[in-house]
């Protein structure tokens, strides 16, 4: 399919999802990579305290108050 069809379809807000390959699709700065941080105690129990206060894991509460700093140093 041309390009100019593609983009008609999407346009007319056509499901156009049977004209891609998914299996190769990447979300742009989405990688993951592993890091390793080490943390005292009592920051872990205060974060294991607030990950069951919301019923998300640990890993989700460091991720999201990572990314709020790093958005809010962004924005300076």
């Amino acid at each position: 399919m041309k390009a100019k069809n593609f983009d008609k379809k999407f346009d007319e807000g056509k499901n156009v999802s049977k004209y891609l390959d998914m299996s190769k699709a990447k979300r742009p700065d989405q990688e993951q990579k592993r890091v390793n941080v080490d943390f005292p105690l009592w920051m872990i129990h205060s974060l294991d305290k607030e990950a069951k206060r919301l019923g998300v894991p640990r890993q989700s509460i460091i991720k999201v108050w990572v990314a709020e700093r790093l958005e809010q140093y962004s924005h300076n």
